[in-house]
């Protein structure tokens, strides 16, 4: 067990302190819990090391809003542990966390396996919207709709002891940090960088994950050079909960035979396992109590070359214009876009999204507060509307909102205001609905 400073995680060691080490990282809303059952198996052959993310497990609340310093925080704390190399099995945020390492820090990861993964959650406008639901009215709607995200619903039905877990789980998490790791994967995205990832990985999904499933997980195989994928008949996006012996079975596989050769640490002693040769396919013998995973190889596919062109003030415009007012908004306003108003946009994208709203002097919030009552008092009520969504997903509450409009009736006028209250009054209803 461990304590966790602002800069490292809260963690716990399992295993013989002479094995080789293997991490374990949990999804978002869950804890280390979420891998107990590999545990006992795993602790055979490897030391394993699971960890919490910030404010999840009674881990200390400090955010973090990006994946990138989700993993520097890993790395700080595995430093003071001595711990230089490792492999590293993550299920999504956790397996975010996995494909961070493998294109940053290539030198730390033996090898590396992602479940329910993507290069890609989702867009940022989903992430962003659950940040707002979760502002507005804590964790609860959340909580009690991850079990139709996590479970197959045969499962959900003859486990409640296990829905319960997870529902509780996600209650005690706390909300700022919640909040921030939807930012993180908001903001995530490795498509153009998945053919760089040098070590061997398993890609491993649920058949039935209707968050990240198969078809994701065929993107990451196809991208990845050393890639092979495992498909668990059965199971949702928490597969190492609702499969556990599969998953377990497929983990012990595949890092028996695709650990990276290695060298003795002279900090811990610790000795990677020597790489058998990598085979065509992981052979899937299971054991008789659980089903039989299914584990297939998708050809690598060419990656495109990254971009060659400089950044300029539109590609931090439209960057900014996209997090500020959500990808749909902003796919709508440049289709509409001809050929009489397309220089418009880019001159809105270049100077007040790529240069104003992307200076340091002011936070988005404080931007949003000053864009809201300059539209009330130009009478703007189309762009209020658009704003009104912006100042939620920049961190605003509907108090504050109330706030900035009332102090606005008072210099901009009760009429102004009165039909800015209108506007933003049907938004926040919309915003923060949750959905059943």
């Amino acid at each position: 067990m461990s304590e966790s400073s602002s800069n490292t995680l809260q963690y716990r060691f399992d295993g013989p302190e002479d094995a080789p080490v293997l991490i374990l990282g949990p999804s978002l809303g869950t804890t280390w819990h979420m891998w107990d059952r590999q545990v006992p198996e795993l602790t055979r052959q490897w030391r394993v090391f699971r960890f919490d993310l910030p404010g999840h497990g009674g881990a200390p609340a400090y955010p973090a809003g990006s994946v990138t310093e989700l993993t520097e925080r890993l790395l700080a704390t595995l430093d003071r542990l001595g711990v230089q190399r490792f492999g590293y099995a993550g299920c999504a945020l956790g397996a975010g966390l996995g494909l961070e390492l493998a294109l940053r820090h290539p030198e730390r990861l033996a090898s590396l396996a992602v479940i329910a993964a993507s290069p890609r959650f989702g867009t940022a406008d989903e992430f962003r919207q659950r940040g707002v639901i979760v502002r507005t009215n804590g964790l609860d709607p959340i909580a009690r709709t991850s079990p139709d995200r996590w479970f197959t619903t045969g499962f959900a039905a003859t486990q409640p002891a296990i829905t319960d877990w997870a529902v509780q789980m996600v209650r005690t998490t706390d909300p700022g940090c919640y909040i921030a790791a939807c930012e993180a994967l908001a903001a995530f995205d490795v498509r153009a960088e998945l053919g760089r990832v040098g070590v061997p990985t398993l890609v491993l999904v649920g058949s039935d994950d209707q968050v990240t499933g198969p078809a994701e997980a065929r993107t990451l195989v196809a991208g990845i050079p050393d890639a092979r994928l495992a498909v668990v008949p059965g199971a949702s996006h928490l597969v190492p909960v609702e499969q556990p012996a599969a998953v377990t079975d497929l983990l012990v596989r595949h890092f028996s035979t695709a650990w990276q050769p290695g060298y003795v640490e002279s900090s811990t002693g610790q000795i990677a396992i020597p790489a058998a040769p990598v085979k065509p396919a992981i052979a899937a013998q299971p054991r008789p109590r659980q089903p039989v995973p299914i584990a297939e190889i998708a050809p690598p596919a060419a990656v495109p070359p990254p971009g060659t062109g400089r950044p300029d003030l539109y590609d931090a415009g439209i960057k900014v214009r996209r997090e500020v007012l959500g990808d749909a908004h902003v796919d709508r306003t440049l289709a509409q876009a001809d050929a009489f108003s397309e220089d418009f946009q880019e001159l809105l994208t270049r100077y007040a999204w790529g240069e104003i709203w992307n200076r340091p002097g002011l936070d988005r919030r404080s931007r949003s507060c000053v864009t809201l009552t300059a539209l009330v008092a130009g009478g703007h009520l189309d762009d209020l509307a658009a704003h009104t969504r912006a100042a939620l997903r920049n961190g605003l509450t509907p108090v504050e909102i109330k706030e900035v409009l009332l102090q606005a009736a008072v210099y901009c006028g009760i009429p102004a205001a009165n039909s800015a209250f209108k506007v933003a009054q049907q938004v926040i209803r919309e915003e923060t609905t949750p959905e059943e």
